[in-house]
């Protein structure tokens, strides 16, 4: 009898241990906080496509330690002023909730110089977060990629509620670590270092925390 309780316990507890700490939670040491000000010193905006027009107003602000984009804009993507090559990018994020069904977008980029010639983003989507995608330098001109199809699991929640997001660069991997699991690896990037940086894209969206950490 006890151990068919026992059997039973293990099973319960399973699912529990499929989510692992993030890295922020298991070591607090090393980390720098890139949450900007209000005035966002330090971070800069630029189009999407880069040969669309910028608006003259931006859609990010800070309040109360929140960034907000309002996402009533247009397409563009707020990135911080320094390049990094390898790391862990830790991102937490929520989207206002908004009646019906919408497809929720935006996306955290990263190894993405100024003028988007080359591009790398995890989708932070409401219904298939997670997934890289992107444009990577070609020899002969630059060439897009996909791996929605290679995620290999859904684990953003709904909107409203907090997500977590490590992005983990190192060398030509990146992963995609989304509220306990790797869900995505790009294994062939062909970008070093460059910038990294939010995406509004026509929703509402919060981060309250945004922390980098260099990685060996």
């Amino acid at each position: 009898m006890n151990f068919c309780r026992n059997l039973l316990l293990l099973a319960a507890l399973l699912p529990l241990a499929a989510q692992e700490p993030s890295a922020y939670e298991r070591n607090h040491k090393g980390w720098k906080n890139l949450m900007p000000k209000p005035s966002l010193k330090g971070w800069d905006r630029a189009p999407i496509p880069m040969t669309a027009k910028l608006s003259p107003d931006t859609q990010w602000k800070v309040e109360n330690g929140v960034l907000i984009c309002t996402g009533d804009k247009g397409h563009d993507w707020l990135f911080y002023k320094e390049d990094y090559g390898d790391f862990i990018l830790h991102v937490e994020w929520r989207y206002t909730k908004l009646d019906g069904n919408p497809r929720y977008n935006s996306g955290i980029f990263v190894r993405t110089p100024p003028d988007s010639s080359s591009w790398y983003q995890v989708q932070i989507g409401s219904s298939s977060g997670g997934y890289i995608f992107g444009v990577q330098p070609g020899e002969k001109a630059p060439q897009r990629f996909n791996l929605q199809k290679e995620m290999k699991e859904q684990r953003v929640k709904p909107a409203g509620e907090w997500n977590t997001t490590e992005v983990i660069a190192k060398g030509k991997s990146i992963q995609s670590w989304i509220n306990g699991a790797v869900v995505s690896e790009l294994q062939d990037c062909k970008t070093p270092r460059a910038r990294i940086g939010l995406e509004a894209e026509g929703f509402r969206i919060e981060f309250r925390k945004i922390l980098i950490k260099p990685v060996k």
